[in-house]
């Protein structure tokens, strides 16, 4: 039986406010809209709220957990936000592109193990908008995760603050808008979790901090592939890859038009510099490469690793790196930090490279000559599947408690659910185009699935999700795996695609066992 007490714990601590309301008004409460009149944080900030179960792509996973407050013994952590459109021309092309607080990309949310983590969101969108938090676990907390089913979006000129504690977590995340192919417009940013100082970190301080996004980027705005793939079309070639929100350096006149501007690392001679990369884009795998300079893994996703020299790395969709790199070269001149497409026509994909520069303060000229090159395998996977198979976890060190459920003998683990989940390319349905899982392209019901507990609402969604792909034709659905709190699951991934796929449980992190 769905607890009702953890919909009505969650929903208790819910409020809205539409910009330039007082705050004596507050909006009628109802099942539809995911809202009431209560207050948060003893009534500094007016919120709004949808609990429900967390999303993985297009199907939904319930887990049956009362609420966790977070610790008031432990540091708070508060920043406001505005969420609004500016016009940027990251390829020469003006466009909309998704700031906040004017910021393209995003500020950085820097913040040490266990704090607790307030984020006021004023959207000043003209749509509604989410924001979600990749990698942080939202421990007993789904309804702070920002996707669609476990939150209501928040409606422009309404605010909405995120509380959540990055527990017993570190490393290098990102967060970004999940709604309505926003992330092609922007409007990410990095979050860091710093290590607590009793807590050692399995390399020496590095001399400075180095934040890098890269990303596929479109010229049209995201309105308008929205709407091409509502009407059933493909996206096609990207127009270019951005490196922190700018274009490339201008490293060949008939690729680059002139007056682009590109991102620039200022570093010092001898010393290291940590960089944190994650690929924001919507659906290209790139290849990062620093011309003449090695780089040491250090950290993946809030995990850190052996450590482990690249000359090049595939970082694919949604993933995260830390390296750790030293400046030992000579400074004769600048160097190239590339990011180009991967598992495609090359000789056609040539505009697809993000270039930016490495600058040493004591250079002596610019940039010039010819890309360092990407690896020799245009479409074969294997380069790629065998990097990623050649990272170790280092797991002499971690936050407070790399396995907060407690120590496991894995073959002596009861697991009580298996599901394979099988992605298929993406069709048309009802004359937009899908992706599935199984089957099924998960559709959010118009009531959300915690409140249809709370209310007793029948047949807003199914628990039905097939455990096995099937062989029938794809539909939508609201089809929702049960589960129980606690519970072992193994899940097997299987790509009938013909794209790289990266998954993400939203509030999870992977153990890979096969």
């Amino acid at each position: 039986e769905r607890e009702r007490e953890t919909a009505a714990g969650a929903g208790s601590e819910r409020a809205v406010r539409k910009k330039g309301q007082k705050k004596s008004e507050s909006p009628q409460e109802s099942a539809d809209t995911c809202v009431d009149s209560s207050r948060l944080d003893r009534g500094r900030r007016e919120t709004m709220a949808c609990p429900a179960a967390a999303l993985l792509l297009p199907l939904l996973l319930g887990f049956l957990a009362a609420p966790s407050p977070a610790r008031a013994t432990d540091p708070y952590a508060a920043f406001d936000w505005d969420v609004s459109y500016v016009t940027r021309s990251p390829l020469g092309v003006p466009q909309k592109v998704i700031a906040i607080n004017k910021e393209f990309p995003g500020p950085v949310v820097n913040v040490t193990t266990n704090y607790n983590v307030a984020v006021n969101v004023l959207n000043s969108l003209d749509e509604p908008l989410l924001i979600t938090w990749d990698g942080i676990q939202q421990r007993k907390n789904c309804w702070q995760d920002g996707v669609l089913g476990t939150n209501c979006p928040i409606p422009p000129g309404w605010n909405w603050t995120y509380n959540f504690q990055v527990k017993d977590q570190i490393g290098s995340f990102f967060y970004f808008p999940p709604l309505s192919m926003q992330r092609a417009a922007g409007g990410f940013g990095g979050i860091t979790v710093n290590n607590r100082a009793v807590i050692s970190v399995p390399f020496d301080t590095p001399d400075g901090d180095v934040r890098l996004f890269i990303g596929d980027w479109y010229k049209k705005n995201h309105t308008d592939l929205r709407k091409m793939l509502d009407d059933g079309k493909e996206l096609g070639m990207p127009d270019g890859v951005l490196m922190n929100g700018k274009g490339p350096y201008r490293y060949n006149d008939s690729l680059v038009p002139a007056g682009i501007e590109y991102e620039t690392i200022n570093v010092e001679p001898g010393k290291t510099y940590r960089f944190r990369v994650h690929n924001v884009g919507v659906s290209t795998s790139l290849n990062l490469r620093i011309q003449g300079h090695n780089m040491a893994m250090v950290e993946t996703e809030g995990s850190y690793t052996m450590k482990q020299n690249f000359t090049n790395l595939d970082i694919h969709v949604g993933q995260s790196y830390s390296f750790l790199v030293t400046m030992d070269q000579n400074a004769s001149s600048d160097y190239y930090i590339v990011a180009s497409a991967r598992f495609v026509n090359e000789s056609l994909w040539t505009r697809v490279t993000g270039v930016a520069i490495l600058h040493y303060s004591n250079s002596k000229g610019k940039a010039s000559g010819l890309l360092p090159d990407p690896p020799n395998d245009e479409y074969d996977k294997s380069f790629s599947m065998n990097q990623a198979r050649s990272i170790r976890m280092n797991v002499t060190t971690g936050a407070a408690r790399p396995n907060p459920q407690g120590s496991f003998h894995y073959g002596e683990i009861n697991v009580t659910q298996v599901y394979k989940l099988r992605n298929m390319p993406p069709v048309t349905i009802n004359g937009k185009k899908r992706t599935t899982l199984n089957g099924i392209s998960y559709s959010p019901p118009a009531t959300p699935l915690r409140l249809a507990d709370l209310y007793d609402k029948k047949e807003v969604y199914t628990l039905d999700f097939p455990t096995m792909p099937s062989d029938g034709p794809p539909a939508i659905g609201s089809s929702v795996i049960n589960s129980t709190y606690k519970n072992f699951m193994e899940i097997v991934f299987q790509n009938n695609d013909t794209k790289v796929q990266t998954y993400h449980i939203d509030g999870y992190a992977f153990w890979v066992v096969g």
